[in-house]
């Protein structure tokens, strides 16, 4: 017998092929769980019997959402530098006065763990009120071993604390911090020290002018390489620097941001199955003008993943709907891709595809239930939250969590 039925409600499987329409859907359906992942799918009328039984009521749901990048751990915040921009201040003047990325890490550096845990959970909560089963949470406000170590237990300890499944990623390659000023390429064989000795899932890297050189990328995932760490990087932000074509040839995970990603790049990550993740939230923040290359994306075929990018400093966003409206909106994917970004497509960015991001037989239960009409609510609605409960690995809760005790 199941342990948990849910019965009365209209799947969206998001996986390809399974089902009638875009989303997989199955309306009037059933689901079963049993030890923590999806052990039967179905029309209602054959529903299996169960210990438990949750009638939806006529609800959607889809798998959890997966927020696949953010730098959500961090100390502090970057108000004053938004409201100074406004004011007339440019980056300029802002760097100057010790603000920019430094001021996150001199707070991120500043603060216990206990401190750094208390500051990132509302955050976290944020995302899971809406749904949100697996975080992506990288480091990169630390700029030195115990630091950037500090952040990633921190991301463990969230894992520990709140009912989410967290992927941890290593971004010691963020920026220069200011001991190593001109210094780049010392700075760069410290991050492959720290690299040998890292515990996290994965390895990212800040390709850009304003970053890290392709050649110190390289060096970087070639560390990561000898550890059989993957790869990713914001690639193709603010200018072309061909770190698309680069992490493919790593057979890297993602390539993130993409707003001046080439032909060449695109080619790159479709013979690799790379993963475009859009990060919609910076390119709204910063005002930008130049759209990542969407219809060539999916002209070839390459899988387009959908994330919050929450940061202090370009993105201070904690809402993954607002993201997929926002990529819709703003570069016109459609809502069944926004959805398959937020789910599918970023299990397949985080590695975890095979586990997560589909409603399939054997996968990891974790499940949102939404009242809405259709599946295209999720990227239709503004500041609108219809998650009416969350399943995570099986256990059933509802979407607020609490930060207490």
């Amino acid at each position: 017998m199941h342990e948990l039925l849910f019965t009365n409600v209209n799947l969206a499987t998001m996986a390809p092929g399974d089902h009638a329409g875009s989303y997989g859907e199955l309306r009037d359906a059933a689901l079963a769980v049993s030890g923590g992942r999806i052990s039967w799918i179905g029309p209602r009328s054959g529903a299996p019997a169960a210990q438990r039984v949750h009638d939806c009521g006529g609800m959607w749901m889809t798998p959890g959402l997966i927020d696949c990048h953010t730098h959500i751990v961090h100390a502090g915040n970057r108000s004053d530098e938004f409201e100074s921009r406004l004011n007339g201040a440019t980056y300029e003047d802002i760097a100057r006065a010790g603000g920019g990325i430094m001021s996150t890490v001199r707070a991120t550096r500043a603060a216990s763990e206990d401190e750094l845990l208390a500051q990132s959970l509302p955050r976290v909560a944020a995302l899971l009120a809406e749904g949100v089963t697996t975080l992506e949470i990288k480091s990169g406000y630390g700029l030195d071993e115990s630091t950037e170590a500090k952040m990633l237990r921190v991301a463990r300890r969230v894992a520990a604390t709140l009912p989410v499944n967290v992927a941890t990623t290593f971004l010691g390659a963020h920026a220069l911090p200011p001991e190593f000023a001109g210094r780049a390429d010392d700075y760069i064989a410290t991050v492959c020290d720290m690299i040998a000795r890292t515990d996290a899932d994965a390895v990212d890297v800040f390709c850009e002018r304003i970053g890290f050189t392709p050649a110190q990328t390289r060096r970087v995932f070639e560390a990561a390489r000898a550890r059989a760490l993957p790869v990713k990087l914001h690639a193709e932000q603010l200018s072309d620097q061909g770190g698309a074509a680069l992490v493919a040839e790593f057979g890297g995970l993602s390539a993130d941001h993409l707003e001046h990603l080439t032909p060449a790049g695109i080619a790159a990550m479709a013979r690799a199955g790379t993963v475009a993740v859009l990060l919609p939230g910076a390119y709204y923040f910063l005002r930008d003008t130049t759209p990542p290359p969407i219809a060539a994306l999916r002209e070839a075929g390459v899988p387009m993943a959908v994330a919050t990018d929450s940061n202090p400093g370009t993105s201070p966003m904690t809402s993954l709907l607002l993201a997929m409206n926002m990529a819709c909106t703003l570069w016109r994917l459609t809502p069944q891709e926004a959805l398959a970004g937020a789910t599918v497509h970023a299990a397949r960015a985080l590695g975890r595809h095979n586990d997560i991001g589909t409603l399939e037989v054997g996968k990891r239960a974790d499940l949102a239930l939404w009242r809405i009409a259709r599946p295209a609510d999720l990227a239709y609605a503004i500041g609108f939250n219809p998650c009416q409960a969350v399943v995570n690995n099986g256990v059933l809760r509802a979407p607020m969590v609490s930060l207490s005790g």
